[in-house]
């Protein structure tokens, strides 16, 4: 169950306290700039974009067809709720990965450009 490409993925978050910073070395901004840029990909991603999109109309179109009021259908509305709240919450840790890049860009100043000659 556990491979290596998961072991892989584990390991690749950034395991950096984003309240600081302010504090971070150099290599730990450069891990938040690179997980963000990956965050911002896939949300820039039109086919990504339209997988979610049904994923929450299809969610959307299943909650409304529980008509009934007994436990179990009330049952069935809480998870097919939590899972378009788990979706969305998917949506806004991405959102933030990117806030967090463009966060560690500006810390890091603006990139110096060589002396071109025009």
């Amino acid at each position: 169950m556990i491979n290596d490409d998961l072991t892989a993925a584990f390991n690749a978050k950034p395991r950096v306290d984003i309240n600081n910073i302010k504090k971070m070395t150099p290599g730990q901004l450069d891990q938040v700039k690179s997980y963000g840029s990956a965050a911002e990909n896939l949300l820039m991603n039109k086919d990504f974009a339209l997988f979610v999109h049904h994923f929450k109309f299809d969610m959307t179109d299943q909650l409304i067809n529980v008509q009934g009021h007994k436990e179990e259908d009330d049952q069935r509305r809480l998870g097919l709720v939590h899972n378009l709240a788990g979706i969305d919450r998917f949506v806004d840790y991405l959102k933030n990965a990117v806030r967090f890049k463009n966060t560690a860009v500006n810390l890091q100043g603006p990139v110096e450009k060589g002396n071109v000659n025009e």
